[in-house]
């Protein structure tokens, strides 16, 4: 895994690439708090002890990869001695999901005033559109997506009235990626206008 994950925006796209990780390498209960084992009969320590030492081994191993994959600034402020990955894992989690009610109003109110005239292109806009709204679902306060889509063409500068008026009459409404697609294609033909007029 590279080293992706730098900030509050990244973290909810971290943390599922990372659990898909875990699951792809099956080892997704090392993110989990580690369950308390029972006693063990003496003939069957050292198979115990075997099993224990493959678990470490694998703990090991997936702190090693939390580790390597995020920032440095990140990596000082939860490094301590003997953590678990579960240790590092809970740590991460308590630092991006703290003050959950100020970021949600904080995003709601970017969301509400991102335009298409402060992005350099049409799908520029849309992925910044899409971020903000996945930043809020990791806040607990998902956008469903007829608000989404209905933001995306409040934004919308004059050039795209046409295509704004006509997503909105469109019903059902489309979905965010029909919508994103609509309006990138529309952009696409307004340039191919523009060149060929010039």
């Amino acid at each position: 895994m590279s080293k992706y994950y730098t900030a509050h925006s990244q973290y909810g796209s971290w943390s599922e690439l990372f659990r898909i990780h875990c699951k792809a390498h099956q080892v997704p209960d090392h993110l989990l708090p580690k369950p308390i084992n029972p006693p063990v009969a003496d003939a069957d320590k050292p198979k115990a002890d075997a099993i224990a030492a493959l678990c470490e081994r694998l703990d090991t191993i997936v702190l090693q990869w939390i580790y390597g994959t995020i920032s440095n600034d990140l990596l000082h402020t939860i490094l301590k001695p003997n953590a678990t990955a579960y240790d590092a894992w809970l740590a991460l989690e308590n630092l991006f999901q703290d003050n959950k009610s100020s970021r949600a109003i904080y995003l709601n109110q970017k969301f509400s005033v991102t335009r298409l005239e402060n992005f350099s292109n049409m799908s520029a806009y849309c992925q910044a559109i899409k971020m903000i709204a996945d930043q809020l679902a990791n806040v607990g306060k998902p956008i469903d997506n007829q608000t989404l889509v209905f933001q995306l063409i409040t934004g919308l500068t004059e050039l795209y009235e046409g295509i704004a008026m006509l997503l909105q009459q469109t019903t059902p409404l489309p979905d965010f990626y029909d919508a994103r697609s609509r309006l990138c294609m529309e952009e696409t033909r307004k340039t191919e206008q523009n060149r060929n007029v010039a």
